[in-house]
């Protein structure tokens, strides 16, 4: 991710001088036209001079000049991670693209790329590739490129192709310059003579300069009263950080004022030097914690950099309390999308909104998967001997989840209930364990992969299985034409099985038997815990049949149910259909259900008629059309039991 650039670093509030006088008009020509002078160009220095200033006012002017120009700005630390996270998730290329088409590339402290080779070689990739464009790029370090030890000597020559431009430690005219607009900026009121006085001081950085502002503004605070030359001078003697020798203090009135506020300068500057100590004690304790747990600690590195005491507590426990929110998106971001879970922002405290806005943003396209259809559950699954062994392991699975069995594979042909408990299994455990369970037919797995592949949103897809507490797919012998669907298939099933999750599959016949399973895939199956769930027998058809009377008449008739359970029948969709179509076809006669009707609809008989029609007609003799004479006071034409009905012959 880009880092922000400082609003405060412009280049109005950058204070000119003879030490950096040559950066600034190169920066300036830069910013005001990227990519055609000097490119790249190449600032170097010691800390605390201002180059992150100057960098940064760069971006700013180029982005008010030009609002459409596209702008990067990062420490190479930040180039680092970003590079880092892109290679973890398979995104080099995206990487590339990121910086390789950005119009103006600002990377500061590129010193640290040394000893970092794979890192070298993408900085010299990225940045030949911008400069052949006509992008422009902007580097800072401490030191010229020359001198930077462990680096490629193609990398070395790609940072001095362009200009390289030093900025030094300013003079006494920018000292006092700086000075002035830091007082005007805090609000604080110090005397022009005071002013006067730190600019005098030779110090190692403005960073330093501006360290001693603090603390004689902190002290004029403390003492309410407005400090006088002599006293800063005084304080600086006792305390110099170039080991001159200390500054004379003239005049007797001088020394007077200084004798009425040396036991108060002292007193204060021992309780200053002490909390100073304290606090960066503590500061430096909470940096090494969060580094070692892989957080950037910017925020606190900025703090100890101040030369004057903090709320440390309260900016410790700010930074935890960020550090724990980014760790609850993080765990949010892995069940939506773990590829992202990489991505910096996740370990950066002060970026809490960015990663926020990122899981907002991938939670839109997250959709849960199927779950298990509400019509099918284990209090209206038909129990008999050809499905009892499969219905109890399943519940051993629904009592055990992830542990009795933790893949399960149930085999049956098509219509002998392997679907209902299926889905039955996965209400159960819904309800149960209150969390989701996925539970797809083989087709609509395969439908969705795709429509995740054509979409590149394979890592999104997955993501959706990490809260899900079960996984069921039925038919999984429909994907033995689908190299790819077996091997998300396989894959799911190792990470369920890895995180003590369970799966449950179904297939119309055992693995050994089915012909397609492709390595992995197979390999899982060959290991599964198999039952068959064989054709109803007459029993569990009976149940069946007394079930769907129940529901529909809330009364069943024996002979009825007796006659369509001695049906036979490949499965119970097929035994429900009989049931079904007798009770429609009732229903749309308005009659009673009949054992009689049943016969005509599932064997294909004549109705009974209840008297003779208009035909031939005899005195009781009706002339067979076979031959023979029957007499209908010698025949049976209805009886209860049609497995009991007699026919009488007469010859």
């Amino acid at each position: 991710m880009t880092a922000t650039l400082n609003p405060r670093f412009t280049f109005e509030t950058f204070v000119i001088g003879p030490a950096n006088q040559v950066a600034v008009t190169a920066a300036r020509a830069v910013a005001e036209s990227p990519g055609t002078a000097y490119n790249p160009l190449f600032i170097y220095g010691p800390q605390g001079l201002g180059k992150t200033h100057l960098i940064m006012a760069i971006g700013q002017l180029a982005r008010r000049l030009s609002p459409t120009l596209s702008v990067e700005y990062l420490t190479l630390e930040d180039f680092q991670e970003a590079h880092q996270a892109a290679g973890a998730a398979g995104q080099a290329e995206a990487f590339r693209n990121r910086f390789g088409n950005v119009d103006l590339l600002l990377l500061d402290d590129v010193q640290y790329v040394a000893r970092r080779d794979e890192l070298q070689a993408e900085l010299l990739r990225i940045g030949d590739h911008l400069r052949a464009t006509g992008r422009q790029v902007v580097l800072t370090g401490d030191r010229v490129p020359a001198e930077m030890s462990d680096v490629d000597e193609r990398l070395q020559a790609l940072l001095d192709g362009g200009l390289v431009v030093d900025v030094g430690m300013p003079g006494y005219e920018t000292r006092l310059g700086i000075l002035r607009q830091r007082v005007d900026e805090r609000g604080a009121e110090l005397s022009p003579a005071v002013l006067d006085t730190l600019a005098l001081v030779e110090l190692r950085s403005v960073r330093e300069l501006l360290g001693l502002l603090n603390r004689v503004v902190a002290l004029q605070a403390m003492s309410q009263q407005p400090l006088t030359p002599e006293v800063v001078k005084a304080l600086m003697a006792g305390e110099s950080r170039t080991g001159t020798t200390p500054l004379e203090i003239p005049g007797t009135a001088a020394r007077s004022q200084l004798d009425e506020f040396a036991a108060f300068l002292s007193d204060v500057t021992e309780e200053i030097g002490h909390q100073v100590d304290v606090w960066r004690g503590q500061l430096t304790e909470g940096i090494e914690r969060w580094r070692r747990e892989g957080y950037r600690t910017t925020r606190l590195e900025h703090l100890l950099q101040q030369d004057v005491p903090v709320a440390v507590d309260q900016a410790l426990k700010e930074f935890e309390r960020d550090v724990k929110r980014l760790r609850a998106l993080a765990t949010s971001m892995e069940a939506i999308d773990p590829r992202r879970v990489d991505d910096p922002v996740f370990t950066d405290p002060d970026r809490v909104a960015d990663a926020e806005a990122m899981l907002q943003e991938a939670s839109k396209h997250q959709v849960p998967p199927p779950a298990p259809s509400a019509a099918w559950r284990l209090d209206t699954y038909v129990e008999g001997d050809a499905n009892r062994s499969a219905l109890e392991t399943s519940l051993a699975v629904v009592q055990e989840p992830g542990r009795r069995h933790p893949l399960l594979l149930l085999v049956g042909a098509s219509g002998v209930g392997k679907t209902h408990l299926l889905h039955a299994v996965g209400n159960a455990l819904a309800s149960s364990s209150k969390s989701l369970v996925a539970c797809f037919s083989a087709q609509q797995f395969h439908d969705e992969l795709e429509e995740a592949l054509e979409g590149d949103a394979l890592g999104l897809w997955l993501s959706r299985y990490q809260p899900v507490s079960a996984f069921l797919l039925d038919d999984v012998q429909s994907l033995i034409d689908n190299a790819r669907a077996q091997q998300e298939v396989a894959h799911l099933i190792s990470q369920f099985q890895a995180t003590g999750r369970q799966v449950v599959l179904t297939a119309n016949a055992p693995p050994s038997e089915i012909t397609g399973l492709r390595g992995d895939l197979g390999e899982l199956l060959s290991r599964a815990a198999v039952v068959l769930i064989a054709a109803p027998d007459r029993e569990l058809r009976r149940a069946i049949v007394t079930r769907k009377l129940m529901e529909r008449q809330g009364e069943v008739s024996p002979d009825l149910a007796d006659y369509l359970a001695a049906r036979s029948a490949d499965g119970i969709r097929a035994v429900v259909g009989m049931v079904q179509r007798v009770l429609d076809t009732a229903e749309s006669r308005g009659v009673v259900p009949s054992v009689s009707l049943a016969r005509e609809l599932v064997e294909g008989a004549q109705p009974v008629r209840h008297r003779v029609g208009a035909g031939m007609r005899t005195s009781g003799v009706v002339i067979s059309p076979l031959g023979g004479v029957k007499s209908r006071e010698k025949m049976v034409w209805a009886w209860p039991d049609p497995g009991e009905r007699l026919i009488e012959e007469l010859y």
